[in-house]
């Protein structure tokens, strides 16, 4: 689902403003653009994560804190060790020349104040606190979007119900109409109308047994139980409608294989495209 926050948080001198956008996408694919250390860059992902569990997400999150004199910055050595070692793996892997120092001085971590530590609880504090707000922001934008999805969700199920009725109500009538066709054929073979009765029932019942769709029918309605069951539901429901809809093509499929009256083609070529509609509204549920 689609949806925009954002959240500004401010302690001190230090200020972060989050901005998070989502749109439809099958899985959650989570692009985060950001200036951190990797301690609390991993944090702002892990919340993102726990938060929403479809989507493709863009989140960026700005900084502002106050300027550090040259004075009062050190080295972290053992992240400068870390980030040369890294760096340089990759440029012979890529076949480029080895880092230099000030490639290795622009790591996060490497470079700090010399109250960096200090603020560093600030930091953390700020910054997930101004992505509390953009997620609950967020959020309250795609439960709306949600409530009016859920909406049509349900027209959809109720139609597909609809026209399952229609297919038991047909369906209903197979047997005699298959009798009646059986004799008529018969009849043009043979050139007459005398036959075994017995016989000719013991061919319907043949032909009834291979047309008989009462197990598709009751798995039809029993997925689109489930489905409305879900769509109800608090929790997260696109993996599980994404199976259902599968579910339901494939029993449709097989009805539309089965059926022996053109009244249940028809509505099977109905029910399939009400289906198509159910299958692109799934997409965009988390």
């Amino acid at each position: 689902m689609t949806g925009f926050g954002r959240g500004v948080a401010e302690l001190g001198a230090i200020r972060a403003t989050v901005d998070l956008r989502s749109v439809n996408h099958r899985f959650l694919d989570l692009k985060l653009r950001a200036t951190l250390g990797p301690a609390l860059e991993e944090q702002v992902g892990a919340k993102i994560r726990a938060a929403i569990e479809r989507g493709s997400i863009a989140a960026s999150v700005h900084v502002v804190r106050p300027v550090t004199h040259a004075s009062a910055l050190r080295i972290d050595e053992a992240a400068a060790h870390h980030a040369h070692s890294t760096l340089r793996h990759l440029s012979t892997t890529l076949g480029l020349p080895p880092p230099d120092l000030a490639l290795v001085l622009a790591q996060p971590g490497v470079v700090i104040a010399g109250d960096e530590e200090t603020e560093a609880d600030v930091l953390d504090a700020v910054v997930l606190g101004a992505l509390e707000q953009a997620l609950a922001q967020l959020q309250e934008m795609r439960a709306t979007e949600g409530r009016a999805l859920e909406r049509e969700l349900v027209a959809r199920v109720d139609e597909l119900a609809r026209l399952r009725a229609s297919i038991e109500t047909h369906a209903a009538g197979v047997t005699e109409q298959l009798h009646k066709k059986l004799l008529e054929r018969l009849a043009r073979l043979v050139g007459d109308t005398t036959i075994d009765p017995s016989r000719l029932a013991q061919e319907v019942a043949l032909l009834a047994e291979r047309a008989d769709i009462t197990e598709e029918l009751v798995r039809l309605a029993s997925h689109l139980e489930q489905a409305r069951a879900i769509i109800a539901g608090p929790a997260a429901a696109g993996r599980k409608l994404d199976f259902l809809v599968q579910e339901l093509g494939r029993e449709l499929n097989t009805i539309g294989s089965k059926a022996q009256r053109t009244e249940i083609i028809s509505t099977i070529v109905d029910a399939k495209s009400v289906l198509e509609k159910l299958r692109e509204q799934v997409q965009n549920v988390e």
